[in-house]
């Protein structure tokens, strides 16, 4: 598979689910694809906390290891295929590979991902 090089491909991605966050982990974007493969409106979603589409059990180490990335600027788990769950609108659990990318833009970071559902 071919990954994203930067944040503006993810933002720009029209065929695989994708997803942006600011830098208060709030959700600034959500494709088609996304909310067709996981049942989530956009309306859901935006300004919401990207932990939303996690399931619960996740939400704690992601909040750790955002706090930490965002003291750090080390960043741990982006730009490598993670196999990781996504919370479906329907409150199902589904195994997805996401591939994660963080950029600073005039001084504040901005988080993009392709979540691509396992099948």
């Amino acid at each position: 598979m071919n990954y994203p090089k930067t944040v503006q491909e993810i933002l720009d991605e029209k065929v695989l689910p994708s997803v942006a966050a600011d830098h208060n982990g709030l959700l600034t974007l959500v494709n088609d694809a996304f909310q067709k493969a996981y049942g989530w409106n956009r309306d859901d979603l935006l300004g919401k906390s990207i932990t939303t589409i996690m399931p619960p059990y996740m939400r704690d180490s992601h909040n750790v290891g955002f706090s930490r990335f965002l003291t750090t600027e080390k960043a741990t788990v982006a730009a490598k295929p993670l196999p990781l769950p996504v919370l479906c609108k329907d409150g199902r659990v589904v195994d997805a590979e996401h591939f994660i990318l963080a950029e600073k833009i005039d001084g504040n970071w901005i988080f993009a991902a392709t979540i691509n559902p396992n099948r």
